[in-house]
């Protein structure tokens, strides 16, 4: 039986060599860097290292190590781009923002669109982010505040995009692909969901009740106590309870927020009908024009990436390497696409950090496609 130690002895010996050789490569991969700063040559050159990962890989003595040295050599090149990225920025080669920053938003002369009616969440957090005394409308959908803004006839929306319980509203992911705005502000606001009714209602009169799908489902235990009564997905909350005012049916109900019952003239009927306490929704404010506020640190992107093994690891890498702090990330099939998908990416920093300029660069290069979906 051959001896451990011995073997970990020859490992060490290899491995110190391999350390010597890698340092060696990476100086030469900067000296690449400085022929590409010269010449404007782009770093990342898929064909070439596509070529070459052949090339390494026929050299394999089976086809385990076959495997492990297209991975081993993957990652090599991508950490040499990775520096040379690095080079770039520390030579100046920076593109200009594609954000103007500004000292502050102008919100006290905005004009704000919500989707919804009055009462709705979205304008509990619009009144929270703007003031109660803020220039608003709604609209009847998400994408009709989209557009309002993109007409100019509002300055802002704001949207739903993530509940702590419920998940991403996807629609909302899909239309700031679709839009050229920006978000430029983000307002979390607590859900406390209640059982409204008519004055004169009582809970055993209830029969169907309305609301929006997603408090519908942050609501499933309560609802399912009462398994008889027939479930009505609305737009909103509170066009749910404006349904309930107007039907004039003491046999419906709506879920919705107490705050909705004082404008609808409707009956509590239960004040706290939520799955669990800690139940959150974060709205983005979002607007069309290219800015962002001085004070912004954080930042959403999203990109499209090739359908092969270790592609997405490439992309979330380049925050690794430069020490980014990735706050979410959500992922969303692409239209026309089968199998692909877009990503969306929230994390710490600001657009003129070294290591935010460095990773931007690296995913820009490297995906498909990507685009800077706002920061706040």
């Amino acid at each position: 039986m051959e001896d451990l130690l011995k073997l970990r002895d020859e490992i060490d010996v290899i491995d110190n060599e391999i350390v010597s050789l890698y340092e060696k490569r990476m100086k030469i991969a900067e000296r690449v860097a400085r022929f590409k700063i010269e010449t404007g040559k782009k770093v990342f050159d898929r064909e070439r290292e596509v070529s070459k990962l052949e090339v390494l890989s026929a050299k394999a003595s089976s086809e385990f190590t076959k495997v492990g040295i297209i991975e081993l050599f993957e990652h090599i090149m991508a950490v040499s781009r990775k520096r040379q990225y690095q080079l770039l920025t520390e030579n100046g080669l920076v593109e200009k923002p594609e954000l103007e920053t500004v000292e502050e938003l102008e919100l006290p002369k905005a004009r704000i669109v919500f989707q919804g009616v009055e009462g709705a969440y979205s304008q509990q957090a619009m009144n929270e982010y703007f003031g109660q005394e803020c220039d608003s409308f709604h609209v009847e959908t998400w994408k009709d505040a989209m557009e309002a803004i993109k007409a100019g006839k509002a300055d802002f929306a704001v949207l739903p995009i993530e509940n702590s319980t419920a998940g991403i509203v996807s629609e909302n992911y899909d239309l700031l692909v679709e839009y050229d705005n920006y978000i430029v502000g983000e307002q979390i606001i607590q859900i406390k969901h209640a059982l409204l009714g008519r004055s004169e209602a009582q809970i055993s009169d209830i029969t169907t009740v309305y609301s929006h799908p997603q408090a519908l489902m942050q609501c499933n235990e309560f609802l399912y106590a009462h398994n008889d009564w027939e479930k009505i997905s609305l737009k909103n909350t509170a066009v749910s309870a404006k349904k309930v005012m107007e039907d004039g049916d003491k046999s419906h109900a709506a879920i919705a927020s107490v705050l909705t019952a004082d404008l609808y003239g409707l009956k509590v009927l239960d004040d706290n009908i939520s799955n669990t306490q800690n139940n959150a929704t974060r709205f983005i404010i979002v607007t069309n024009k290219k800015i962002c506020a001085k004070n912004a640190n954080r930042i959403s992107i999203c990109f499209e990436i090739a359908h092969e093994s270790g592609s997405l690891y490439h992309m979330l890498s380049h925050f690794i390497y430069n020490n980014i702090n990735m706050t979410n990330i959500q992922s969303r099939p692409v239209k026309g696409k089968n199998w692909e998908y877009r990503f969306f990416v929230d994390f710490e920093g600001r657009l003129e950090d070294d290591g935010v300029i460095n990773a931007l660069r690296g995913i820009k290069e490297e995906a498909t496609s990507m685009k800077i979906l706002g920061t706040y």
